[in-house]
């Protein structure tokens, strides 16, 4: 497989640390909120990343942390007049709502920072140690970016006209040596949650989270960190700062990056009222077509999200589904006999296709042209199957086309079976068929159209009438 590598800024090799073996860090939500369709973009393109990988026969520890204390979160609970603890275990709950319905699998570990604080302090001490971070005089914690030498590697961000990141939330006034410098443990303010430190009471820094949950799962030193392009400076360029600083290894072998979305082609914002949660989006469109949609671009490009574009998405996705319930029924009723030569050939493409799936994800999850494989394929499949083909190629078929769109997480509702088909439906389904054989068009169009509005889906097929839900 073939990486693009934010810190070398080019395409590399993947070569693991441990040979079978993949650890992966990517980094989660603060949860203080529903997550915003922003943040859908990293949650869908890494939760393909490790699908692929383990097609591929890796093991895969994956990690996606939860930002469970921070400046938000303390403000929005206290305007609710609920503990932060309150807080975050309500949108860690709807974390895991929206991102099943976008079809993200569990991490393997999903740490939260509140649960790891003993790990944060011991970091904390270690740089203070190494001469790397120094105490302030109300007990605040600082960075010392100037005793790091490669800080800015990732991002190129020159240390001497960096400015203070909104991410960073210090107050204005500080007592730190350098203004790039940047918080590690903050005193305690009034009303706020805190632990004991060294130092006195007192909460960790965002970016000191990171590095500390990410080496408490995976090593000093793992293979691949990824998350949004907005991360990498100055979130990502800290981690690293921190931790090799702590530990003196280099802290990541490869560094990936997703593109932005825009909204109507402009910049997501709030202030411009185009600002929206998975949640409210889920109230318009099934979110496997956005998820359809997501990983129709390659995932370092912009993304446009608009209704043409979903809705587009939901048109190739139904495409997918119509296939597979075709495969399915053609399976119900085939025989199994001997492979013809004309399915011995239709076998060989069922591998060229999985070959060329493969090969457009290993060069840097191109999951748009892997798409393109899982359509011709399904192209070739509508032509070449039909009601006198084998079981053992209807098998093969489905079993190469569910590994694909397995891997991208597409295609995973259950088939509607008949019996969860209202009995009124089947029976419109029954007058219809025989209003038809009577040639009867006028009532046959009226039944289609009492049956859609149903919210169902009547095809007319060479193996006769076929009923579905209208997904």
């Amino acid at each position: 497989m073939q990486i693009f590598n934010s810190m070398t800024r080019r395409k590399e090799e993947f070569k693991p640390i441990h040979e079978g073996k993949v650890g992966i860090y990517a980094c989660g939500p603060t949860v203080y909120d529903y997550f915003h369709i922003g943040n859908a973009r990293p949650f869908i393109t890494f939760d393909v990343l490790r699908r692929q990988l383990e097609r591929e026969g890796y093991e895969v520890t994956f990690i996606q942390n939860f930002t469970d204390i921070d400046d938000k979160m303390i403000r929005r609970a206290n305007e609710e007049g609920i503990t932060v603890k309150e807080l975050a275990d309500r949108f860690i709950g709807e974390y895991y709502t929206d991102a099943k319905a976008l079809g993200i699998r569990p991490a393997t570990v999903h740490p939260k920072a509140t649960e790891h604080i003993p790990q944060i302090i011991a970091l904390v001490q270690k740089l203070i140690d190494n001469g790397h971070a120094y105490v302030g005089r109300n007990g605040d914690v600082y960075y010392r970016v100037s005793s790091f030498p490669g800080y800015g590697k990732l991002s190129g961000q020159n240390i001497e006209d960096r400015e203070m990141g909104a991410s960073e939330r210090l107050d204005v006034e500080t007592d730190k040596e350098n203004p790039a410098d940047f918080a590690l443990w903050k005193a305690q303010k009034p009303g706020e949650p805190a632990w004991e430190s060294p130092w006195g009471m007192g909460r960790p820094g965002w970016h000191i989270e990171c590095s500390a949950m990410s080496m408490t799962y995976l090593g000093e030193t793992f293979d691949i960190h990824c998350g949004g392009k907005d991360l990498l400076f100055p979130h990502h360029e800290n981690e690293i700062a921190q931790s090799e600083g702590a530990t003196g290894h280099p802290y990541v072998h490869y560094w990936m990056h997703n593109g932005f979305i825009n909204i109507d082609n402009q910049k997501m914002s709030k202030s411009l009222g185009n600002f929206f949660t998975v949640r409210d989006i889920s109230k318009e469109y099934d979110l496997e077509a956005v998820r359809m949609f997501m990983l129709s671009a390659h995932y370092r490009s912009p993304i446009n999200f608009s209704r043409e574009q979903i809705a587009q998405a939901n048109t190739s996705l139904q495409r997918l589904y119509t296939a597979r319930d075709q495969l399915l029924f053609l399976m119900k009723n085939a025989e199994d006999k001997a492979v013809s030569p004309e399915e011995e050939a239709l076998l060989g493409r069922l591998s060229e296709y999985e070959k060329r799936f493969d090969g457009a994800m290993d060069d840097d999850l191109n999951t748009a042209d892997a798409i393109g494989a899982i359509f011709e394929e399904v192209k070739d499949l509508n032509s070449s199957l039909n009601a006198s083909s084998s079981l053992t190629v209807l098998k093969k078929a489905m079993e190469s086309f569910k590994g694909m769109t397995d891997v991208l997480g597409l295609v995973q509702k259950a088939p509607a079976g008949e019996d969860s088909i209202p009995e009124e439906v089947r029976q419109m389904a029954d007058e219809r068929a025989e209003a038809r054989k009577s040639r009867n068009w006028k009532r046959s169009d009226e039944l289609r159209d009492a049956i859609r509005a149903a919210g169902y889906i009547v095809e007319d097929t060479a193996q006769g009438q076929k009923l579905r839900k209208n997904l």
